[in-house]
């Protein structure tokens, strides 16, 4: 009987002795983890920039629109009609379940100049919330401060863009802007964000108070109105109450029957977040998917080179059994070879799939993640790609008569 070792060093020899057959039997292998890793790179990338994204909007936001205005029976989109109040966004604060912060937010496309130096940017009205509610944070400077937003004071906090096309490489804080024809002083620069994931400029604008916006800098037929209410549930499992009773409390004020449609719009971003993060999930399952199917289509280039070399190793197995081999150690080292075929293969396959996972990172700027899991389960499906397919080989080598095996030709 031999034991486990030998027949490794037999199978071992076999392989070596074929080294061009080898090969070309694992290039299959090859090909599939390395299509998997690459595939599953590419998910993974996905699906962390999208996180990333997600994470600087914020969770658990509810944005409150004004309804569209129709003109000669033309809707101009949501946000034309201006409803909503700051007096609405503070009755949404003390009276709504589920709320945590609250914060009206206006916005406008303004010319800045500082010297010599012009930028045009969006200008957002708001007040200090909306900084926590949205994820962006001061890097230097300050906030804004409740008289900021009582007196109206001609203050601003600006993204990183807007000081680098301005400032350069001088210290924005103190400095006066001129937002339109009125001067602004710089009392906050916040730290950088980034691109959203709609490839939009998160640090090209600017936040002044939203009572400065609404009395000196943006013009309105409607005073004391706002394009946006932003509202920071205190949880997932309560952000469906909160937008339950903002819609009603919003119908009350503004007076709205049970039969006419309301003059706003509640946007619930948890939902489109939970969406865009399903629909990611099931791309990377799908690409992975599609690059297993490399993976399969080299197991049966392994199975069938193992069934070809069954038939040319006939004689030698008859030799093997007749001096005692059993079944049982014909079908073992044929498994074996198998395995060693497409492990070696998955081994080659992982360092291929990391290269092109780097190149296409590289020279296409895609956002790619390889992780560990990724590199066990290649691993893991070549071996067992390899047994799967490797076994019928075995298992037909294994049921030769010595006679007839020793008597072919």
């Amino acid at each position: 009987m031999l034991d486990f070792k030998s027949i490794l060093k037999m199978a071992t020899i076999s392989l070596k002795i074929n080294k061009m057959r080898s090969m070309l039997t694992s290039l299959g292998i090859i090909i599939g983890v390395s299509a998997v890793i690459i595939m599953l790179a590419v998910g993974s990338g996905a699906s962390q920039k999208i996180a990333k994204d997600m994470e600087s909007m914020g969770s658990n936001l509810l944005m409150v629109r004004s309804a569209s205005a129709k003109s000669g029976g033309v809707r101009m989109g949501t946000g034309t009609r201006p409803t909503l109040t700051l007096k609405d966004a503070q009755a949404i604060e003390t009276k709504c379940r589920g709320v945590f912060a609250v914060a009206p937010y206006s916005t406008e496309a303004k010319q800045l100049t500082y010297g010599n130096q012009n930028w045009s940017t969006t200008v957002g009205g708001t007040t200090m919330p909306y900084f926590m509610i949205r994820n962006y944070e001061i890097e230097a400077g300050r906030g804004f401060i409740p008289e900021d937003i009582k007196n109206g004071t001609k203050v601003t906090i600006i993204g990183q863009t807007v000081a680098n096309e301005l400032f350069g490489d001088v210290d924005p804080i103190g400095k006066t802007i001129r937002v339109g024809n009125i001067p602004f002083k710089v009392i906050g620069l916040l730290k950088t964000k980034g691109s959203s994931g709609m490839g939009q400029d998160q640090d090209d604008l600017i936040f002044i108070p939203i009572t400065t916006a609404q009395r000196k800098v943006f013009g309105t037929d409607f005073p004391g109105t706002v394009g946006m209410i932003t509202v920071k549930a205190q949880s997932d499992e309560v952000i469906d109450i909160a937008q339950q009773d903002i819609t009603d409390l919003l119908k009350e004020r503004h007076n709205i029957g049970k039969n006419q449609d309301n003059d706003f719009e509640i946007r619930n971003l948890a939902e489109m977040q939970e969406t865009i993060k399903s629909t990611t999930k099931t791309m990377s399952l799908l690409l992975g998917a599609i690059a297993g199917v490399s993976l399969i289509v080299g197991g049966i280039g392994i199975m069938n080179i193992m069934l070809v070399s069954v038939t040319e190793r006939t004689k030698e197995i008859g030799i093997r059994m007749a001096i005692g081999a059993k079944a049982s150690d014909i079908r073992i080292q044929f498994l074996i070879e198998s395995f060693l075929l497409s492990i070696i293969g998955g081994m080659v396959g992982v360092v291929v799939g990391i290269l092109g996972a780097y190149l296409m990172y590289r020279f296409a700027g895609m956002n790619v993640a390889i992780t560990p899991a990724s590199i066990i389960l290649s691993l893991g499906f070549s071996a067992a790609i390899g047994i799967g397919f490797g076994y019928y080989p075995a298992y037909k080598a294994s049921l030769l008569n010595p006679i007839d095996a020793l008597r072919y030709e």
